[in-house]
């Protein structure tokens, strides 16, 4: 995938719902509300999705660009 489409999907999913997933295996959903070069996310009402289906509220928090793997937008 090219960076230019990268960001182009990131533009459009930007206030939508995404998930990241993590370096760790956490995975966490919220509200892209936006990013840098670095690939660092700023989401808002966010939650962490546990091993058993359950999720944990974290808020609006950073997600540093070197620790994620993945993110995908919402259908």
């Amino acid at each position: 995938m090219s960076l230019d489409l990268a960001v182009k999907m990131l533009e459009k999913s930007l206030g939508k719902i995404v998930l990241i997933k993590l370096k760790s295996g956490r995975a966490i959903r919220g509200v892209l509300k936006g990013y840098d070069q670095h690939m660092n996310f700023l989401l808002e009402q966010s939650e962490e999705i546990l091993d058993d289906g359950r999720t944990s509220s974290l808020g609006t928090i950073v997600v540093r660009g070197d620790n994620v793997i993945l993110i995908s937008p919402s259908p």
